[in-house]
């Protein structure tokens, strides 16, 4: 087969998808609205089953729902006929998928979930099938064809499902008023995560580990304590209140040298960055990775209220806690 040939085939499989997706625009009717007040009513959590190709659709718009705001994980139908049942409560709400309607092991299920009174949603390409109509809310995910040539293989309609799961997870995370730091909350190991949720306190340098001298040190002394702590700086402080009055960096030590003063008696009052930029402990990391980013420089004291030094942090931190 050609490589004109391949492309063809693969563009033909996009076109019938994006219409099978595109279709879904029209039946965007009172029963989606009905199943989104559904699950923001659902006081327990919604359970997606699915079987074969629907339940690995399933699989994903459940992992969906949990991630934007609403309690959710998948039940393979299979192992709920055998005990699995047991996850589900009173206060949960079901999301069936079946593109035929007539899954014998979710039809199994379905005696039981009305007597437990359970609310049932289905999405179906068959409005007249079994569980189509025993659903509370039916959304049709229908299609006019498969991309699959045989007219087998679940393509279009598993793509259709699909995108019928995302609109009701987004639907529903819009009126939650779900926000980018509650979508954190959910990701704390990726890099939205570290970028919300990581505070200044967590990565800063504290105690002995930061570089303080007094306004008094000389440059000589201050130089040994910025090679001992190696953050490319060193806190000035007043030696009497304990606040910071200045900074000393590594640009300041260019600066110095232009002078050629004695670094052994000189004292590094006389050349540090006074009023120097600061930061909270209590802020946010990446707050510190943009006043840097904007500032133009490369380290951070930490100061509370009353300027008193609680630790120190550089770009290097930032980086290895992965804010960068």
């Amino acid at each position: 087969m050609s490589k004109h040939a391949f492309i063809e085939l693969g563009l033909a499989v996009l076109q019938t998808e994006a219409e099978a997706v595109s279709a879904l625009s029209g039946r965007l009717d009172q029963r989606f609205h009905d199943a989104c007040e559904l699950i923001l009513e659902c006081r327990g959590r919604i359970v997606v089953t699915g079987m074969g190709k629907s339940g690995h659709i399933g699989n994903k718009i459940a992992a969906t729902l949990a991630s934007t705001g609403t309690p959710a994980f998948f039940m393979h139908p299979g192992e709920a006929s055998h005990g699995d049942l047991g996850m589900i409560t009173a206060d949960d709400t079901v999301i069936a998928l079946s593109n035929s309607g007539e899954t014998s092991e979710i039809t199994l299920l379905l005696p039981l979930l009305k007597r437990l009174g359970i609310p049932l949603i289905a999405l179906t390409g068959k409005p007249a099938s079994t569980l189509a109509r025993s659903a509370d809310i039916h959304l049709d995910v229908s299609v006019a064809r498969e991309a699959c040539p045989l007219g087998l293989a679940p393509t279009s309609s598993t793509t259709a499902s699909l995108a019928m799961g995302d609109a009701l997870a987004i639907a529903v995370l819009e009126a939650r008023g779900f926000t980018e730091e509650d979508f954190a909350l959910s990701h704390p190991g990726g890099h939205l995560g570290r970028r919300l949720l990581l505070r200044v306190s967590d990565i800063m340098h504290t105690g002995d580990r930061i570089p303080l001298v007094s306004g008094d040190t000389t440059l000589n002394d201050t130089l040994t304590e910025m090679t001992a702590k190696g953050l490319g700086m060193a806190g000035v402080v007043d030696r009497d209140s304990g606040r910071l009055i200045g900074i000393y960096t590594d640009g300041d030590l260019r600066r110095t040298f232009e002078k050629m003063p004695d670094i052994k008696t000189a004292p590094v009052s006389d050349f540090m960055t006074a009023n120097c930029v600061t930061i909270e402990a209590e802020r946010i990391a990446s707050e510190a990775l943009k006043l840097m980013h904007d500032r133009k420089i490369n380290a951070l004291m930490v100061v509370d209220s009353e300027r008193r030094v609680q630790g120190a942090l550089n770009m290097h931190d930032l980086l290895r806690a992965g804010v960068v």
